[in-house]
């Protein structure tokens, strides 16, 4: 797996955490650096800690990955880019303006749990999981933050477009680790 492939993958991957910012930004009165260093930092740093997390849970069952990785990456990355393009067609979620852990955990966790799932995929195909952890880490922060900002000019009007291309990377994505 090329640098490039991991790029695409983290973008891909973000999306979730980018469309909750973008909600976190339009639901903001008054908007301060703090609170798209946040965003940046609550999705970044769960991004990056799933797939490293999902790495070494793959890594138990190695034997077994090397001789099917190709088709778990496939099966995987396929049903989680599905998920994403189903959920661009529901209603986006109420956000409020709260920024604190406790409002701030669950998000991210939800919006890294398909992280999870990448980083079993890349014990499969043996990727060096600390450098790509934090690449995905680092893509995702600056498109959280980047998100708050837009969902302050622009709103919601984005969210499901977000979504449906960070699925369709994924799926793409998929196919390409099959074949």
């Amino acid at each position: 797996m090329t640098i490039l492939d991991i790029i695409v993958i983290a973008i891909g991957l973000s999306m979730d955490a980018f469309a909750v910012s973008i909600c976190k930004g339009l639901s903001v009165r008054a908007l301060r650096p703090r609170h798209a260093l946040l965003c940046g930092l609550y999705f970044g740093g769960f991004q990056a800690l799933m797939p490293a997390l999902g790495y070494f849970l793959g890594t138990r069952f190695s034997t077994f990955l090397e001789r099917v990785g190709g088709w778990v990456t496939f099966v995987l990355l396929l049903l989680i880019g599905i998920n994403m393009i189903r959920e661009s067609f529901s209603p986006p979620e109420t956000l409020d303006d709260d920024f604190s852990a406790r409002a701030m955990l669950p998000l991210a966790v939800a919006t890294s749990i398909d992280a999870l799932a990448v980083g079993v995929s890349f014990a499969a195909l043996q990727v060096s999981i600390l450098g790509a952890a934090a690449l995905i880490g680092c893509i995702t922060f600056l498109l959280s933050a980047v998100g708050v900002k837009v969902g302050s000019l622009f709103g919601t009007r984005y969210r499901a477009l977000a979504e449906r291309v960070g699925g369709i990377v994924l799926v793409l994505m998929g196919f390409k680790a099959l074949l």
